[in-house]
């Protein structure tokens, strides 16, 4: 594929563009030795410029790995105590799935945003009244609120794209991923090393999303690509000595196990949309979190309705106040998945065949 290496005078000038404003105009010499220091960090290719030997636990304990990553499994590693402490809460995470916020250019919230609160009330509610009668381990319910409508709205908060890694060879793709920051290229400020452990601490994880062109919102989509290192990921990057194609082709070749790291958790997916697009949305949200060895977590879970069908956009905040039996749907799934995370809890929910081993595991 062509090169896309960029001379210095492009990229100081791409590096400086960032800094139009007048505000930084008595800074401009400043800024020139700034981007002069950028460019020695592109032109070396420095992705992680701060290492450290691997050690124990690792294939090659001596390969200097990235302190970033190293970071990053650290709080995996933390989240998925969380999720197996038998004494703590039962963990459930709503994601609000929409870019669409009143702090950037809509100037108006999402109905998505609302959906998501009437799902984070009907938890707190469904919690106190699920307590009678179970033992306090159960009724203790903590929720988490991952809106990634802040991609848009927040300075320097973004979900960089996946790039595929898995189609080279699965032992390539990191757990958790390891493309990023890419210093070098100036990819940093990834979202993702902090949404990690909110999906690895759940045990249920409801997603509310629209649909944007017959498909999921930008932020959306980008973090499910990411999440394709806890399909199968390779949890040691020194077995393949970082992004070594071959390496990480051989041990594929071997055997390679697909470990699911993710496998269990419960799922709730909620798709409205105003015209098209929303069943066939929430049947590809379903296929990709069963994909992953997550566990539909009811009918009621799953749930795809139009709001204002065909109606104009100007009054679509007025249709879903009026649609109250979707309301009670979206309730009705958050209820549903805070009852089977219980289940789990205890020992009363089962999935049949899991034990089963895959014969494709791909």
């Amino acid at each position: 594929m062509p090169p896309r290496k960029l001379s210095h005078d492009a990229f100081v000038a791409r590096f400086l563009a960032q800094y139009r404003d007048p505000v930084f105009d008595h800074l401009r010499g400043e800024l020139r030795a700034v981007a002069e220091a950028a460019w020695d960090a592109y032109a070396d290719s420095r992705k992680a410029p701060m290492t450290r030997k691997a050690g124990a636990g690792f294939r090659d304990p001596d390969y200097e790995i990235a302190v970033d990553w190293l970071d990053a499994r650290a709080a995996i590693q933390s989240a998925q105590q969380r999720y197996e402490d038998r004494a703590g809460p039962v963990r459930l995470l709503l994601i609000n799935g929409s870019a669409r916020t009143e702090h950037t250019c809509p100037g108006e919230m999402s109905k998505t945003w609302r959906l998501v609160e009437m799902a984070r009330e009907t938890l707190q509610d469904a919690a106190q009244d699920l307590a009678q009668g179970l033992a306090q381990d159960l009724a203790n319910v903590a929720i988490d609120v991952l809106d990634l409508s802040r991609t848009t709205s927040e300075y320097g908060l973004t979900i960089h794209p996946c790039k595929s890694c898995v189609s080279t060879a699965m032992p390539l793709c990191h757990w958790p991923c390891s493309c990023y920051p890419n210093h070098a290229l100036g990819q940093v400020h990834d979202w993702m090393n902090d949404i990690y452990p909110l999906w690895v601490a759940a045990h249920g994880i409801m997603i509310i999303t629209p649909v944007n062109w017959y498909q999921a919102p930008s932020p959306l989509k980008s973090m499910m690509d990411r999440l394709v290192c806890a399909d199968g990921g390779n949890p040691d990057p020194t077995s393949t000595h970082g992004k070594h194609a071959d390496e990480a082709k051989a041990l594929e070749l071997a055997g390679w196990p697909y470990p699911r790291h993710l496998a269990g958790r419960l799922i709730s997916i909620i798709v409205h949309g105003d015209s098209v697009g929303a069943e066939s949305l929430r049947r590809n949200m379903v296929d990709w979190a069963t994909d992953m060895h997550l566990v539909p977590a009811g009918t009621n879970a799953l749930v795809d309705a139009y709001v204002g069908y065909y109606e104009p956009y100007a009054v679509s905040h007025h249709a879903l106040d009026k649609d109250v039996a979707f309301q009670a749907e979206v309730r009705n799934a958050a209820r549903t998945l805070l009852q089977a995370a219980q289940a789990q809890r205890s020992g009363r929910l089962v999935e049949p065949g899991s034990d089963f081993k895959d014969p494709r595991p791909k």
